[in-house]
């Protein structure tokens, strides 16, 4: 049997609308919340992306900068491991945000082998901007008064607002092309 044939009908999500009013729904299947979970990743990311893409940075740069920022004095190994990244990459990365003077980069004390990552001035007011963004997004979904009724209504809070009725109708015009 075919995967699409086995898989259960989307039920409608609510509306943004009963979101704000703190309705609830039954519970979506497990593919309606990766659904919302991509749309919720892709609106969470995209804020501090707008900001990056200022200084020419993308995720991969966000993601460092946030670690780093977060824990002072980390090693590169330490960050590998983090990140799950090959240490080619890592070093790309790396590389652009000591030259720009957002990192820096220190030998260790009882290992002189290791280097120690250090946000500077100037990296730490950049982490701090991108995280600022993305708190206000999480601040105000889980401020929505249905959020805490579901992981959907959470994960739709975390929509863009303007989007949420876009997502809203994509995923329930699935659900009615299933039950044709």
């Amino acid at each position: 049997m075919p995967r699409s044939a086995a898989r259960p009908a989307a039920r409608t999500l609510p509306s943004p609308d009963m979101l704000a009013e703190g309705a609830g729904a039954p519970p979506c299947s497990s593919d309606d919340l990766i659904e919302l979970l991509f749309f919720a990743y892709r609106d969470f990311v995209g804020d501090p992306d707008r900001i990056l893409a200022e200084y020419g940075f993308g995720r991969a740069h966000h993601r460092v900068l946030h670690f780093v920022d977060r824990y002072p004095g980390l090693t590169i190994a330490e960050l590998l491991d983090i990140l799950r990244i090959t240490k080619q990459s890592l070093n790309r990365v790396l590389k652009d945000l000591i030259e720009q003077g957002y990192i820096a980069q220190k030998t260790g004390t009882s290992d002189r082998r290791q280097r120690l990552l250090y946000c500077t001035q100037t990296g730490a007011a950049l982490a701090g901007d991108l995280t600022r963004v993305q708190t206000r997004r999480l601040t105000r979904a889980l401020a929505a008064p249905a959020a805490a009724a579901s992981p959907e209504n959470f994960l739709l809070a975390m929509i863009e607002p303007d989007e949420r009725a876009a997502v809203s109708r994509l995923m329930a015009r699935r659900g009615q092309q299933g039950a044709a």
